[in-house]
């Protein structure tokens, strides 16, 4: 287990947002409960990838027989969170494994995001993370949190209609 669990239970606000322009954007997985704030930042696969795994884990809960809540199909209008990430933006740490899941006894989507680890390691056994962010979210705040961030994921710069490459706002040159 890591030596520093960032934790969040039901915290305040969970968002991914971006600092930057399209092109060169930076993603930050933010959380909020009170005055502590804490940011890791992502890359913007991994922030669309945790957005779709979050969709489908909420689909399938709600597919199931014996799921003993009710599972929202959409976000409820009072989750909406359009809001800018809280400044000033400082990262804990760069973010290279996420892991996603359900904790039945809370009815709670379980994040957590652990840093990039060396990959020197000494025999056989894996880099254990130092820290690591973990989140545990209603899942209206999850359909939420998943919807914002695939918005998030879409602002970005355009396609090129012949080659799908994104395009730059100061030219394009298909390859």
């Amino acid at each position: 287990m890591p030596n520093i669990v960032h934790g969040f239970d039901w915290p305040d606000r969970i968002v991914v947002g971006t600092v930057g322009e399209p092109g060169s954007r930076s993603f930050y997985l933010q959380a909020r409960d009170g005055a502590r704030v804490i940011a890791v930042a992502l890359e913007k696969q991994q922030s669309a990838a945790l957005a779709e795994k979050i969709d489908e884990l909420l689909d399938a809960l709600a597919d199931a027989d014996d799921t003993p809540i009710s599972i929202p199909a959409s976000t409820p209008a009072e989750l909406v969170d359009n809001d800018p990430l809280d400044q000033p933006v400082d990262s804990q740490f760069r973010t290279g494994a996420i892991s996603l899941g359900w904790d039945p006894s809370t009815a709670q989507v379980v994040i957590e995001a652990y840093p990039v680890v060396d990959d020197e390691t000494d025999g056989d056994d894996e880099p254990e993370p130092e820290e690591v962010l973990l989140v545990r979210i209603p899942v209206g705040t999850a359909r939420a949190f998943a919807k914002r961030t695939l918005e998030i994921v879409g602002a970005g710069r355009l396609p090129c209609p012949n080659c799908g490459e994104p395009m730059d706002p100061d030219g394009h040159f298909c390859a």
